[in-house]
């Protein structure tokens, strides 16, 4: 998962429980502007506890697994 698909994740879920990013930041003492950044991938300085502590309201979880060599659907179209 890149960082913008990672804001994106984090948008679904607040807006798929109708949660303003104000409520959000409120909820896991991160600022609204941080919660914003994250989710236009706009910040690169988002650290892994407050991550952490965004998954964790959403009762998500940060996992690991081994990085795919296959290209993305995107690189593939990108190469037409």
């Amino acid at each position: 998962m890149t960082y913008i698909e990672l804001g994106v994740r984090v948008t679904e879920l607040r807006k798929f429980y109708h949660i303003s990013q104000q409520t959000l930041a409120d909820a896991v003492g991160i600022s609204r502007a941080t919660i914003n950044a994250l989710e236009k991938g706009r910040s690169v300085d988002v650290g892994v506890r407050k991550i952490i502590k965004i998954l964790d309201f959403f009762d998500q979880e940060l996992c690991f697994r081994q990085k795919s060599n296959l290209p993305t659907f995107e690189e593939l179209k990108n190469e037409q």
